[in-house]
């Protein structure tokens, strides 16, 4: 093996030796701002806690959650959930065409929540129970509007990757992009496991 050869091959594995670093540190940095937006959702969810019997005479809970049909909320986030670990399981077997269409089924998935959240935003404000009713609202308005929030984010995240990967493939920046978007995703998923237990589940009772 000629000394051009050893030294280009020695250069190549210290690039990928680079990327690989680079992505770990990357994910770790993920792994950072996951724990400030727990501080966030911490702080909400305290907020909602002290807010929850302050209903100035409106309604509470008990009177204006349908359980049901959060139930087919919690049912399609917890789905999008799934499909994302099947996106990261195709990934993982450089599976391009396979990555795609898990990332397409959980987008849709997302998509049905967000939009079953925003019905249900709506059909409060129509009924006169919007977030300036009382404190009791304004908490919970704020609590799972940030969370809509972020789910969104992830949609419109998710729109490029689904694009990234379309035009470069699965290369080892859009692996850690995955693997990023992976974290933010499940994250979503736990704390609206919080939500529908404290808020809704808690809340007609």
């Amino acid at each position: 093996m000629s000394t051009e050869t050893l030294t280009k091959h020695h250069h190549d594995a210290h690039a990928e030796h680079g990327h690989h670093d680079a992505g770990a540190n990357k994910v770790f940095g993920f792994w950072i701002y996951l724990m400030s937006d727990c501080i966030i959702f911490a702080t909400l969810f305290a907020t909602y806690a002290v807010m929850v019997n302050s209903t100035a005479g409106g309604p509470s809970g008990k009177d204006i959650f349908e359980l049901p049909f959060v139930l087919g909320e919690t049912a399609l986030l917890l789905l999008s959930s799934i499909t994302y670990g099947m996106a990261v399981i195709a990934m993982n077997h450089d599976k391009k065409s396979s990555v795609l269409s898990w990332l397409a089924l959980t987008f849709l998935f997302g998509l049905g929540f967000i939009c079953m959240e925003i019905y249900e935003f709506h059909h409060l404000i129509e009924e006169g129970f919007g977030p300036n009713r009382s404190g009791f609202l304004s908490g919970f308005f704020t609590l799972v509007g940030t969370h809509g929030l972020h789910v969104t984010c992830g949609l419109i995240w998710m729109l490029v990757l689904m694009f990234q990967i379309a035009k470069r493939g699965l290369t080892s920046t859009n692996h850690t992009r995955i693997l990023c978007l992976s974290l933010f995703w499940h994250f979503l998923d736990v704390v609206w496991i919080c939500v529908f237990t404290i808020v809704y589940l808690m809340g007609v009772m």
